[in-house]
């Protein structure tokens, strides 16, 4: 019989569970959920550690979602997992869970050590769920669905379809060898959600800054991207706002130290009025609630977009001024100029055409390198 979870709504409820999140998306609406229907999705570790958990969730949904499969294990190639690796995940003791409306719930820990780096395979099934489905809609990495159940099975070969969102998986934590070991989390829009970017390579800026950190020796292992295409600080729209979801998609995550915010240009691009002192009280906002839960907050500055049909000289002075507020006014625990590593130095309010994927807004692979390299990693352990 499934669990009647409890299910927390993020924020609100019991703190995370010990550990630190190795991988997360942020929460949005995926579509319908459809019943028997089965879901391998596929995920990348960024921190090695024992005791894996997974975290589910039904924040839109409109009614509880019940899965009565649960499994998780390394992926060896296509949908197909190395053999042995596929365990049942249980909540409270049972084999399956029901997630009430608006809520999420983390699995009972899974014994054993997941490496860092490897792709993690969640095969989930649901047999009669129905409603708006909670996911992340553009995932930029290829997963598979199964009619029926086929979540026990390492072999790939029912898996016979494909899926560009994930659904209903949302983080996934463990328990790292190292106790002082923590994670950041990249809060943004689309140019942290990787758009543009190859999929199924891990070439958004998280990514490359979780294989800088593997590698590093500094505390900070983990890495959370929690970036929605679209996305505004002010104002829902694609996504819920930064400052709506910032409890749930950021805080209430196992093992953050530092929030890393790059977000600002789609409230610029909307024309709805936005000023950049508008602009500028969202991030204090930000910084004042991620400091109350004692997280320190890394700040990115706004990148170029002229060329792109929304740019104007009002939407560019705006930029600026929020630029210079980022850079100067000492209100963030650490500031990374990503401005400065995206423009083009005889036109400034442009990308570079070599970092250019070609819309004048998101950056390329080899630009998504950059963004990364240009985060010093001492910012990102902080001290609070």
């Amino acid at each position: 019989m499934p669990a009647h979870a409890g299910g927390i709504r993020p924020g609100d409820g019991p703190p995370p569970p010990p550990g630190v999140v190795t991988w997360a998306a942020a929460a949005d609406p995926v579509g319908v959920s459809l019943p028997d229907t089965g879901y391998r999705l596929i995920v990348r570790t960024s921190v090695a550690g024992r005791d894996l958990r997974i975290r589910l969730s039904n924040a839109f949904g409109d009614r509880p979602l019940t899965l009565d499969g649960v499994y998780a294990g390394l992926r060896a190639r296509g949908a197909a997992l190395v053999p042995g690796s596929n365990r049942p995940l249980t909540f409270g003791g049972a084999r399956g869970v029901t997630v009430p409306a608006g809520h999420c719930v983390w699995s009972d820990p899974l014994p054993g050590t997941v490496p860092a780096g490897t792709d993690l395979a969640v095969s989930l099934h649901t047999r009669d769920a129905s409603g708006p489905a909670t996911g992340h809609l553009v995932a930029l990495q290829t997963s598979y669905t199964a009619h029926g159940d086929h979540t026990a099975e390492d072999s790939g070969a029912n898996w016979t379809r494909t899926t560009g969102s994930w659904w209903y998986l949302d983080a996934v934590s463990v328990r790292p060898a190292a106790p002082a070991t923590g994670a950041v989390v990249a809060l943004g829009d689309s140019l942290t959600d990787g758009e543009r970017s190859t999929t199924d390579l891990d070439h958004r800026w998280p990514d490359y800054l979780a294989r800088r950190l593997a590698t590093a020796g500094t505390p900070v292992r983990g890495v959370a991207n929690e970036g929605i295409s679209g996305n505004r600080v002010l104002a829902d729209g694609t996504g819920q706002s930064a400052l709506h979801r910032l409890d749930r998609d950021v805080l209430s995550l196992p093992g953050v130290r530092t929030v890393f915010l790059f977000e600002g240009v789609n409230d610029l691009k909307a024309h709805t009025g936005v000023t950049a002192g508008d602009l500028i009280d969202g991030y204090r906002a930000v910084v004042r609630r991620a400091h109350a839960a004692g997280r320190c907050v890394a700040a990115a500055t706004i990148a170029p977009f002229k060329g792109t049909p929304e740019w104007d000289p009002a939407a560019e002075s705006a930029r600026r001024a929020v630029n210079r507020y980022i850079r100067t006014s000492g209100a963030f625990d650490a500031v990374t100029d990503f401005d400065r590593v995206l423009r083009d130095p005889r036109d400034p309010e442009r990308i570079r055409a070599a970092f250019d994927s070609g819309d004048h807004l998101h950056p390329d692979d080899r630009a998504m390198r950059a963004l990364a390299d240009a985060v010093h990693l001492p910012d990102l352990d902080c001290p609070g």
